[in-house]
């Protein structure tokens, strides 16, 4: 199964959209696709789909899923890294208004290049970075937390944040 998780405080119809349509053509031929869609307007018609889910619903299908696809939120990319479970980044984008600014581009930017996530700029992407995510393993991670802290500590201080 896919899991595909766009948080709950804001829409990203841009990307359950495109997940559907991809569903709709046959890309998912053989695999559960499973949506959290958010509180956006567009309603899923070839995947099942859920607004929201609860901690112990997303752990669990986290956890029971290949993948992850994901708009680029710490809190989803730290939750994946820690599963191990591959994981497609889709940032959403301040131009579209889907953010308050891009601070999920520099994100996705980052842990793309550290070979921890792959990452889809455009939507027109989507396709393609699905299927190099069936063969994607996210790089090793120093398993020291407090390493990884001090790390994204880092990250979030050096980043400059437009709005």
């Amino acid at each position: 199964m896919i899991l595909v998780t766009v948080g709950t405080l804001l829409p990203f119809d841009r990307l359950v959209r495109e997940i559907d349509r991809l569903a709709a053509d046959g890309h998912f031929v053989g695999e559960e696709v499973f949506v959290q869609k958010g509180v956006g307007g567009y309603e899923p018609k070839h995947v099942r789909w859920t607004e929201a889910l609860d901690r112990a619903d997303f752990r669990r299908l986290a956890t029971s899923s290949r993948a992850i696809v994901s708009h680029a939120g710490m809190g989803t990319i730290i939750q994946a890294l820690n599963q191990g479970k591959p994981m497609l980044v889709v940032p959403r984008r301040r131009h579209l208004r889907e953010n308050v600014n891009d601070h999920q581009l520099a994100t996705a930017r980052r842990f793309e290049a550290d070979g921890q996530v792959l990452a889809a700029y455009d939507i027109s992407e989507l396709g393609s970075k699905l299927a190099a995510l069936a063969t994607f393993r996210p790089a090793p991670r120093d398993a020291r937390p407090d390493l990884v802290v001090a790390r994204i500590s880092s990250f979030v201080r050096t980043q400059t944040v437009r709005s």
